[in-house]
């Protein structure tokens, strides 16, 4: 009994720790915010009735939904692939899958610049434009959190009990049928959890943006240029509003998809 409320103990002490670690930062530059009258007066005025600093929120938003959905539409087949397929190139495609995860991102810019640009192989024949417009906001989202969603749709599909789908299979049931009535539906928890992270990477990216799409800006353009053109105290009002609204999100998301289902 000692040993196990030691160990419980260190396990906590652990646990806390790093939760600390996580949470201070972001409580601290939070309460800044409203621990004075000038502090709170500068946050209203700066962030919460700023119609500008609300455009780019949203529009970032709307770039990681988009990337997001690209992320699901595309990586629900490879991850299915990668879970259920032996093939030669398979550890290459997988090295290829998870190289945007390891790189600076100023890095996935640059390569995304070197095909997207206008005289990228793609950027010089699409009339799609890229640099400096919402579908280079996109594809920089895209490319650094689709490792995120591919892996956990992967873990998703992995886990599947096979022996379930060849049952549908011998009750008639076509490879479609098995898949969109018995794989996906089953997985589907793996498939959302991807999703919301990947979003959540995507609100966050900053370096690969910045090379190929500085403007339109979006949340992290924002507040990087608030803090290089007028210094931290013009920045934070825009970055705490951000915080305030993705945890907002973050818990209205858990309480919808998680809530009593574990």
């Amino acid at each position: 009994m000692k040993d196990k409320n030691i160990f419980e103990v260190f396990l906590f002490f652990l646990s806390a720790t790093i939760v600390l670690f996580l949470a201070l930062p972001v409580v601290c530059l939070t309460l800044t915010q409203f621990s004075g009258v000038d502090s709170f007066e500068r946050f209203i005025s700066n962030a919460l009735l700023n119609r500008n600093v609300w455009d780019v929120i949203l529009l970032t938003y709307l770039a990681a939904l988009v990337s997001t959905v690209l992320a699901i539409f595309f990586g629900v087949p490879l991850a299915y692939i990668l879970a259920r397929y032996d093939f030669p190139a398979k550890r290459v495609v997988e090295s290829f899958a998870d190289l945007p995860a390891v790189i600076p991102h100023t890095v996935a810019g640059i390569a995304l610049l070197s095909v997207l640009g206008e005289s990228g192989i793609i950027g010089k024949f699409s009339p799609v434009q890229f640099v400096d417009a919402f579908p280079g906001i996109v594809a920089a989202m895209l490319f650094v959190s689709f490792p995120i969603f591919l892996n956990n749709a992967r873990e998703g599909f992995a886990k599947v009990d096979r022996r379930i789908e060849n049952v549908a299979r011998t009750l008639g049931a076509s490879n479609f049928k098995a898949f969109f009535s018995i794989t996906l539906p089953l997985s589907a928890r793996s498939i959302v959890a991807g999703a919301i992270v990947a979003w959540a990477r995507a609100v966050s990216e900053f370096g690969a943006i910045v090379v190929i799409a500085y403007y339109p800006l979006v949340a992290s353009t924002l507040i990087y240029d608030e803090y290089l053109s007028r210094g931290l105290v013009s920045a934070e009002p825009t970055a705490v509003l951000l915080i305030l609204l993705t945890m907002l999100i973050f818990t209205v998301i858990r309480f919808v998809f998680w809530e009593d289902k574990d």
